[in-house]
């Protein structure tokens, strides 16, 4: 009996496997998102974040003020690697009309009174303006001048301590008491690219598996067919074959994707790859395993094919976020917090970032892989509850079925009971509600 168990497990297991791959090689929705999203997805990214590092953006200045103070900060933003002063202009007409040329990318505008305030030991203000068609542009602006906007706070320090009879050692020491140097090791360029790419990638992985998974739900549901039972030939209808099976085939098709998007995309691109190939392997496995449960647990609540296209507005901005890619997860509500543990992608682009841009191993990950461990198992779990709860729904559909009659009848009866009470005739619910809309009653 336990040898026939086994024979008949493994059959259906390799049955369910081939029936979900001719499933999904013959949906061209999925086909679709899988090359295009899978594939070209990487690729877009890369391209439109290419020159991750600009250098030298051009902007415009508006003088109003025209003091030495004011000098001097205009010749040191136009020495830094990520500003060049192109014009000077009289007015801001002037600017607003060079950047609608596209002549520049950004205007700094110094107000009237910005010497007078800094001689009164006030704050002063200078306003900044960018062109926002690329974040790269607001990047290098407000670097630029926030860069000078320290140094000159630091400068003028100095100089009022100086005024008040201090040496300049004793100046120094008051402005700066904690000699430091400031030493950015994974991203030394500031690079736009090897910040954004890193976390992106592996939230595609995640999201074009889920968003075919559920196209495919989708499109059963509307057919009136149930991706949770077995094909009649089949002999067995164990919960655990049909989410292992099913889930072989996303996982072997995913795997091959995951290694396109991990490894050869970085090298392709000039990504850092500062992680062992073989560590890799081991976060793409736990990840993609977690990644298909996942996937088959909440895409069982999909009802509709184009559900997943409503989706994909919204959700993947607020993923890329919670991964912390961007934001330290120390610094989020627990709300948000608490949230994002309920996705892979938090946890598996987390690890890829330490493993891969920050050269870790496996150690340094170590908390992330457990996470996704343990959350793929409490996902295999509703995975199969959601086949066990549908399973029971099919094969009780005529029951409950015949209970919505009894119920409607026994409604029907009554209605028809106070209306003869009320007005002495008997008159047939189910004849009216049946009538066409025109007739007459």
């Amino acid at each position: 009996m336990k040898d026939n168990y086994i024979k008949s497990w493994l059959r259906d297991f390799w049955g369910i496997f081939g029936h979900e791959l001719r499933t999904i090689f013959s949906d061209g929705g999925f086909l679709i998102i899988f090359f295009f999203a899978g594939l070209a997805y990487p690729i877009l990214y890369n391209l439109i974040y290419k020159n991750g590092v600009l250098e030298d953006t051009p902007v415009a200045v508006v003088d109003n003020s025209g003091c030495a103070a004011s000098r001097r900060f205009i010749r040191e933003v136009d020495a830094t690697r990520e500003v060049s002063i192109a014009y000077r202009c009289v007015n801001m007409e002037e600017a607003k009309d060079l950047m609608q040329k596209r002549k520049v990318n950004g205007i700094i505008m110094f107000p009237s009174d910005f010497g007078e305030k800094i001689e009164r030991m006030e704050t002063a203000k200078i306003s900044i303006y960018a062109d926002m068609s690329s974040f790269l542009y607001y990047k290098n602006l407000l670097m630029g001048t926030e860069f000078v906007m320290l140094h000159e706070i630091n400068s003028i320090q100095i100089e009022r301590y100086n005024a008040s009879g201090m040496t300049d050692q004793q100046s120094y020491q008051m402005v700066k008491a904690i000699p430091y140097e400031e030493n950015i090791p994974y991203n030394r360029t500031f690079s736009y690219s090897i910040f954004l790419i890193s976390a992106i990638l592996m939230l595609i992985i995640q999201q074009v598996m889920f968003y075919g998974m559920s196209l495919l739900t989708g499109t059963s549901r509307e057919e009136n067919r149930s991706l949770a039972t077995l094909p009649e030939d089949f002999s067995g209808h164990g919960m655990g074959r049909v989410v292992l099976g099913r889930g072989l085939a996303y996982w072997l098709l995913f795997m091959t994707i995951s290694l396109y998007i991990a490894i050869i995309i970085p090298a392709w691109f000039g990504l850092p790859q500062r992680g062992s190939f073989q560590d890799i392997i081991v976060l793409l496995v736990i990840f993609l395993t977690d990644c298909v449960f996942f996937c088959q647990a909440w895409s069982s609540l999909i009802t509709r094919r184009e559900t997943v296209f409503v989706l994909l507005l919204f959700v993947s901005p607020i993923l890329l976020f919670l991964t912390g890619f961007s934001w330290p997860t120390c610094a989020f509500p627990k709300f948000w917090k608490w949230f994002s543990y309920l996705f892979p992608s938090t946890f598996g682009c987390q690890a890829f970032i330490n493993l891969n841009t920050a050269g870790g191993d496996l150690e340094t990950i170590r908390f992330q892989l457990m996470a996704m461990t343990v959350q793929g198992m409490v996902y295999y779990a509703l995975a199969n509850i959601a086949v066990l709860v549908e399973n029971w729904v099919i094969s009780h559909r005529e029951a409950i079925k015949g209970k919505r009659r009894e119920v409607k009848g026994k409604i029907e009866e009554r209605i028809e009971d106070r209306i003869e009470k009320r007005t002495g005739k008997r008159i047939s619910i189910s004849s009216i509600l049946n009538k066409p809309i025109d007739s007459d009653i």
